[in-house]
């Protein structure tokens, strides 16, 4: 009878022990499944690290009063991108707000944007 040899999918090395394991180790397991996160993940790494710096800004602009207001220019200099929200909300009266998870921004005159921590429903 012959038995064919398997091998670690992490290593290629000779796995001993039982006949479904697919790793020699803990150590190969680990590193096999971090490889593959890795390789699918990292756009979306990229992403969140802009929506949580978008965040970030926002909340710096918030006052005591949970508003604020700000140039989109300074806020292009401390590396907002506009182009990154999670969500868009419009009010009865058409006033289109981008939000970054709670925070929330409106274009308003003069290349400002009105900034507010958006109060979700319970």
């Amino acid at each position: 009878m012959s038995t064919k040899e398997k091998l670690c999918l992490s290593c290629g090395e000779p796995i001993k022990g039982r006949t479904d394991k697919k790793f020699c180790d803990d150590q190969c397991r680990s590193n096999y499944n971090n490889r593959l996160n890795s390789e699918n993940s990292v756009q979306v790494r990229i992403i969140n690290n802009i929506l949580k710096k978008n965040r970030k800004l926002l909340e710096t602009v918030i006052g005591n009063d949970g508003k604020g207001k700000i140039s989109k220019q300074k806020l292009m200099e401390k590396g907002f991108n506009f182009k990154y929200f999670t969500q868009i909300h419009t009010t009865q009266k058409g006033s289109v707000y981008k939000l970054c998870y709670e925070y929330a921004y409106l274009p308003i005159e003069n290349d400002f944007v009105f900034v507010v921590k958006w109060e979700t429903e319970k």
